[in-house]
């Protein structure tokens, strides 16, 4: 093997994945696996347009006896009144969103291992064939644990999903990102990330809160309790001064109502708390009115200074506070 071919095929990942993933060989046309699961032709396309799937012809056989009883689960969840007729596509497309952006780490991260290997380990084939079963457990594992943890917030709330209720949204933005991005290899500019986002994941969950999303250079996440809400913004604005790997970011978060749909939360909560992040300086936390009168009750807790009112898109007079942690004794000036 020369140093420019590839240690390993990854031509071999795609038989493995079937020959694992279908117990059959693609035996059906889209036509007769919606006939035999019951359901329009039209719905059945629909489902795999909003999972992601490529589009496959009419006449052209590449579906195998699971497109069937998938078809079949989908529409007896709705049957049943688990998803509702009209919240099926936001479902599916939630599913698709979510097993497509983990299949591709986790391809991605197969085929970089593979390809680093030296040839004598066991061979790729073998390799693929004993942990993709793997991982497909371990998938199940952690889906159980957060439908148990979700659960549980749920009922200590007291919401379900679809439901409104009050809570404290944060968003932790990178400062400076675009200019790193420009000066940064690929590489370094991707651990930097990996770090910022692993980083900020424990400090939300260890605080008791929830990472909604990653959005770029952005996190989006909630917290139940304002206080630990405060604390953890706190935490991650001082972050970069103790963690050289960790890059300097600003947070904004506000408390209010919030729609929580699909694994996501809306509202002008969320809003809110995306502008102050926007306008928020460099290593600073801005809070919104509301949590910042909560966050009074705790006076000794926390320095709190209402900033100039500003305009931003959606808010005419927006009143930001600046959060900050108590002065020590012989401190002064803000």
């Amino acid at each position: 093997m020369t140093a420019d071919e590839p240690a390993f095929d990854p031509g071999l990942l795609i038989d493995v994945a079937t020959a694992y993933l279908f117990d059959d060989a693609p035996s059906l046309t889209q036509e007769q696996v919606a006939e035999a699961a019951g359901v329009e032709l039209e719905d059945a396309v629909t489902m795999w347009r909003h999972l992601g799937f490529s589009e496959v012809g009419p006449g052209v056989v590449a579906f195998t006896p699971a497109d069937v009883e998938a078809l079949r689960i989908t529409r007896r969840l709705t049957e049943l009144g688990v998803v509702e007729p009209e919240r099926m596509p936001q479902f599916v497309r939630s599913m698709g969103r979510s097993f497509s952006r983990l299949a591709d780490w986790q391809t991605r991260l197969l085929l970089a291992s593979l390809s680093g290997g030296d040839g004598e380990d066991d061979p790729p084939l073998e390799v693929l064939t004993e942990v993709i079963p793997m991982v497909e457990e371990v998938q199940g594992y952690i889906w159980r644990r957060h439908l148990l943890a979700t659960a549980s917030r749920m009922a200590l709330r007291g919401s379900a999903n679809g439901a409104t209720s009050s809570t404290t949204v944060g968003f932790v933005d990178i400062v400076g990102y675009t200019s790193r991005s420009r000066q940064m290899s690929t590489r370094a500019l991707g651990e930097m990330v990996e770090w910022f986002e692993r980083v900020v994941t424990d400090l939300v969950v260890e605080r008791g809160g929830q990472v909604v999303k990653t959005i770029g250079d952005e996190v989006l996440y909630t917290v139940d309790d304002p206080f630990a809400a405060a604390d953890l913004a706190l935490l991650l604005v001082e972050r970069a001064e103790v963690d050289d790997r960790f890059p300097e970011v600003r947070v904004g978060t506000a408390h209010g109502p919030v729609l929580a749909r699909l694994g996501d939360v809306f509202g002008p909560t969320v809003n809110l708390a995306s502008r102050l992040t926007s306008i928020a300086r460099p290593g600073r936390v801005l809070v919104d009115a509301d949590l910042a009168e909560r966050l009074r009750e705790r006076a000794d807790d926390y320095r709190l200074r209402r900033t100039r009112r500003t305009s931003v898109k959606g808010y005419e007079h927006l009143e930001p506070w600046a959060l900050k942690r108590p002065r020590s004794r012989g401190d002064r000036g803000d």
